[in-house]
């Protein structure tokens, strides 16, 4: 509970806010919880994507990502809540004390009312997962059926559908021309030009995708590199030839799982003894 200092007699004095303070620590430190329970529910998603295996609805891992992603939404919101209730009263010094929990709330309840299936296109994992479970069902030719709808369908990609009417424009024009399947091989070619990384030329272990401009690097590699760049007080551009960007940052590199996966399952196909 918040107390007062007695060295003001008559007025409202100092409010200390140690106790919120202390307890807003444990909160956030349970976002790294989230965070840790996110990472496997995905590891778990990839995995059965991999082995195209069916699992009901209930214990979809889709499910506990929107789940996971609920709670992160709602932890925020109560930070903030609490958080901005005790920077007003600081302001305000008012002589009585308020109702904190009161206030606390209302200013919570506020934020959730405002919430919308758009408020998860902010939560990094959640859209990370959500990339690299697409790509990773390209890869292993098991996209979502048309007659089913995900949890992760809720939430739409406004430009989903124009990209999609391309595609279908795309191959209307091929089978019209008669060139279907003519750029299947230039596809593996590029596919396997991906799993190269453009700083050490080999085949990446752990890549590493900037959200900036998309590329990937090997993450040691990368890290080398704006380590090497920042000690001499420059900034790292892209290492991938023709690409602008010219400040790669260490918060920019998210592990790219699909693609490692995709380097895994390509050379467990290239080491397979031939029957």
């Amino acid at each position: 509970m918040p107390g007062r200092s007695s060295s003001n007699s008559g007025s409202a004095g100092y409010i200390s806010f140690s106790g919120i303070e202390s307890a807003l620590s444990s909160l956030k430190s349970f976002q790294s919880c989230i965070s840790s329970g996110m990472e496997t529910a995905s590891g778990v998603a990839f995995d059965l994507v991999e082995t195209q295996t069916e699992v009901s609805s209930e214990y979809s891992m889709d499910k506990a990502m929107v789940e996971f992603a609920m709670m992160d939404r709602e932890l925020n919101h109560y930070v903030k809540a609490v958080q901005s209730t005790m920077n007003h009263v600081k302001e305000e010094r008012p002589e009585k004390i308020p109702d904190l929990k009161l206030l606390v709330e209302k200013k919570f309840l506020a934020l959730q009312s405002k919430n919308s299936d758009a408020d998860f296109q902010n939560n990094e994992k959640f859209v990370q997962f959500e990339q690299q479970q697409r790509e990773l069902k390209k890869q292993s030719g098991n996209p979502t059926e048309d007659g089913r709808h995900s949890e992760l369908d809720k939430i739409k990609d406004k430009d989903a559908s124009g990209a999609g009417r391309e595609r279908d424009g795309l191959q209307a024009d091929r089978e019209a021309d008669g060139t279907e399947g003519v750029d299947e091989d230039m596809i593996v070619t590029q596919s396997l030009t991906n799993f190269i990384c453009p700083i050490t030329q080999l085949e990446m272990k752990k890549p590493v995708k900037n959200k900036v401009c998309g590329h990937t690097y090997e993450e040691e590699a990368i890290v080398r590199m704006i380590e090497s760049k920042h000690k001499r007080k420059k900034k790292a551009c892209c290492p991938k030839i023709g690409c602008s960007h010219t400040n790669v940052i260490m918060s920019d590199l998210i592990q790219d799982e699909a693609l490692r996966r995709a380097i895994e399952s390509h050379s467990k196909r290239r080491h397979r003894p031939l029957e």
